[in-house]
Formats: C-alpha cells, sequence, structure tokens
C-alpha cells in the first residue's frame, strides 16, 4: 500500500547567512531567493513551493533573526522571521558548521517559543575538511532529543537534501498538494523582478551601500513575448547614489544587465529593463517608506 501524500508549510529560521535561502532554492529547484555572501541578503519573507512524488513542502524563507536592531528596517526583519512561525506544522533551523553565534541562540529560542516540531539543518559542510569535527559540534548544540533529526548537508552543492526532504514529509499533515506542480513560489513576477536587482547591489556594491537600497519596480508590463520593467534603486545619501550609478553611469548599467539576465532565465522570456537610482533620506527608518518599498 502506497503511502499518503503530504503537504504543509515549513518555516526556515536562522541567523543571517547560514544558507537558508541557499537551501530554499536546492530544495524548490529554482533561484526564487536571492543569495549573495552578505548578511541579511534577505529581507522579506517568502514561500517557496518544492513539490515531490511523496508530497509537497511549502517552505517559509525568512530574514535572518539578529539581535541587533538599531533601524527600523532591522525590526522588520525580526518580525517577519519571527511571525513565519505562526501556524506552520513544522520548522528548520539552519546553523552553518562548525559555528554557532549568540543570533543562533537567538533563533532557536524562538523556535522553542513556537513549539512547532524542528529539524536542524547543519549547512556548509563543505566547507569543514574535518567531518569527525562535526560529531562533537552536533553533540553540543543537539543534545537528545532536541530535535526530530538533525541533517548535515552542503545546499550550495546539493548534497543530503533527500533524506532532510522524507523528514520533513513526515512531518507534515496528510493533504493533496496545495500548490500545481509548477508553481515555485506565490510570490508575484513584479516582486521577483525587484529582487533580482536588489541581489545585484548585493554582489556588486561595497559593505555600505547595498544595506542602504531599496529598490521599487515602477512598472511591469507584458509586451508580447517580452516584460518591459521599470525599476527604481532608492539610496539615502548623493554620495550613494554617485556609487550605484557609477563613472559615466557604467555601474547602473552593469547592475541593470546582469540583473535583466537572470530575470530572462526565470521568467523565461525576453526582457526590456530600465533603472534609475533615486535619493530617500532616512527611508530604512521612514515607517511609510517600509511601507511603500513592501517591508511592513
Amino acid at each position: 500500500m502506497a503511502e499518503a501524500y503530504r503537504a504543509g508549510t515549513v518555516a526556515v529560521i536562522g541567523r543571517p547567512n547560514v544558507g537558508k535561502s541557499t537551501l530554499v532554492n536546492a530544495l524548490v529547484g529554482a533561484r526564487i531567493s536571492i543569495v549573495s555572501h552578505k548578511a541579511q541578503t534577505t529581507r522579506h519573507r517568502l514561500l517557496g513551493i518544492a513539490t515531490f512524488p511523496a508530497g509537497q513542502l511549502l517552505l517559509v524563507d525568512t530574514p535572518g533573526i539578529h539581535r541587533a536592531e538599531k533601524r527600523a528596517i532591522n525590526r522588520s526583519m525580526n518580525r517577519a522571521a519571527r511571525g513565519a512561525l505562526d501556524g506552520v506544522d513544522a520548522a528548520v533551523l539552519v546553523v552553518e558548521a562548525g559555528r554557532w553565534t549568540d543570533d543562533d541562540d537567538l533563533a532557536r529560542a524562538a523556535l522553542d517559543g513556537a513549539g512547532v516540531p524542528t529539524v536542524l539543518v547543519v549547512n556548509k559542510i563543505d566547507k569543514i575538511k574535518e567531518k569527525s569535527a562535526l560529531l562533537p559540534y552536533i553533540a553540543e548544540h543537539a543534545p537528545g532529543d532536541a530535535f526530530r533529526a538533525v541533517h548535515p548537508l552542503s545546499a550550495l552543492k546539493g548534497k543530503g537534501l533527500e533524506p532532510l526532504v522524507r523528514d520533513l514529509l513526515a512531518l507534515l499533515p496528510e493533504s493533496e498538494p496545495h500548490y500545481a506542480e509548477d508553481e515555485i513560489t506565490d510570490r508575484s513576477q513584479r516582486f521577483l523582478a525587484g529582487e533580482l536587482v536588489r541581489e545585484q547591489l548585493m554582489l556588486r556594491l561595497g559593505e555600505e551601500v547595498p544595506y542602504s537600497a531599496a529598490v521599487a519596480v515602477d512598472r511591469f508590463e507584458e509586451d508580447g513575448a517580452m516584460f518591459r520593467i521599470a525599476a527604481t534603486i532608492w539610496v539615502e545619501r548623493e554620495g550613494q547614489k554617485a556609487i550605484v550609478v557609477g563613472k559615466a553611469g557604467e555601474s547602473i548599467k552593469q547592475i541593470g544587465r546582469a540583473s535583466r539576465e537572470n530575470m530572462e532565465r526565470l521568467f523565461g522570456r525576453k526582457v526590456f529593463l530600465e533603472l534609475w537610482c533615486k535619493v530617500r533620506e532616512g527611508w530604512a527608518d521612514d515607517a511609510a517608506a517600509l511601507r511603500l518599498f513592501g517591508y511592513e
């Protein structure tokens, strides 16, 4: 007798830069969440839909939980992460192999308070040369029955995912799929376009500017077989605008070119993209601006 099909919602929680979005992308099989080497790349809660023969995982990718709440946008991201635990069937706590910080404790405390069955994912094991070092690390941070299961894996390399999927599905209720097999996220193409632009800001610019930048998609139109998209990159100071635009506009041209190519791969069609950069002082502490840019 075949096992019953299972489907449900799984929150993916952890401190910044442990690979939550990379894990969600790997399970979904598409780059729906932007990734970079910088912490706090993810600012929004996003649903990734991963469909398998035995069931469907609705994966809630979240901003990294962190103690520093110096600005309104940081508080917004923490609220989004904790709010993702409301009403879920299970959760995944993602940590980095060989490293545990106060922010990991904060993420674990949020899960303890939620009271949902949780699986521990020890990510980035590809960076650990001596794999035997993982055993004491796991024993220290996952003693006894603290988690329903523990999975050392590499989301970036796609290694160790099958056992994780099996254990997560076992925690979900018997159910028909919630989404069609070809659906991969509940977010609109307009939203994903803005995120792909912001991804290039994270990848191409220095440490300060990406955290002071937001992207608003002003126009998203279908023109035959093409999407015509116009977006504004908002920064907080004129000096930051100069960095984004670059000498003779070369930087924003490169950002636009790479963003367009990624959009075409994701959307499967040609894209015409226009980008501008404008200044709005203190937007990251401005409640109205946070609402405008979709953070509240």
